[in-house]
């Protein structure tokens, strides 16, 4: 069985919503991930995660760390639940360069300006983002066109813990609404208390 180390209201939680997505069996490992800003505090010794952080993933003594990977674990894990693209499918290409545009593109962007350390280059990267996300979603409900998928998970996640972090836009508002209607949302959200 799968075991998914959360820790409630973090970036874990888009697992629980991704799993019941799914309809994969699972299993929850409440961790602690509180750090002091110096760095100091205990290290949960229960977390296998390599610095100590969620989300991770173990199946059958595999772990698997990183939301881009777990994601992408998943999907191909439970291919029956259509929320990620097989190799065999056009929209493969596609759902493989939201995930890697996810981990290498949206979360420094959106780290740097939350930290407000954005140079020129940064705030140019943030644009092209915006914009990007943007057109694409002005024209589709989803990232991958009609079908939702675990791409979309990633993304809107950070939008519902921080709806700030991407421009004042109707279409992103509109986005948020569609995912946060899922029914799977509203079970993933009732167990990430209570892990």
């Amino acid at each position: 069985m799968l075991t998914l180390f959360h820790a409630p209201r973090s970036r874990s939680t888009r697992f629980l919503w991704l799993l019941e997505e799914l309809g994969a069996p699972y299993r929850i490992e409440k961790v602690d991930i509180f750090r002091s800003m110096s760095g100091t505090g205990a290290r949960d010794p229960r977390n296998p995660h390599p610095h100590g952080q969620v989300p991770a993933l173990l199946d059958e003594g595999v772990l698997i760390t990183e939301s881009a990977a777990i994601a992408l674990y998943l999907t191909d894990k439970f291919p029956t639940a259509g929320l990620g693209p097989m190799i065999s499918d056009p929209h493969r290409g596609p759902y493989l360069s939201w995930l890697a545009y996810y981990a290498g593109v949206l979360e420094p962007a959106v780290t740097n300006l939350w930290k407000q350390r954005q140079d020129d280059q940064d705030k140019a990267q943030y644009a092209a983002l915006d914009e990007r996300l943007r057109t694409t979603l002005e024209k589709q409900p989803w990232l991958l066109g009609e079908q939702f998928s675990a791409a979309d998970i990633l993304f809107v996640s950070l939008l519902q813990f921080a709806r700030q972090m991407l421009p004042a836009h109707a279409v992103y508002d509109d986005w948020l609404a569609r995912a946060n209607a899922r029914p799977a949302l509203a079970r993933a959200f009732s167990k990430d208390d209570l892990s």
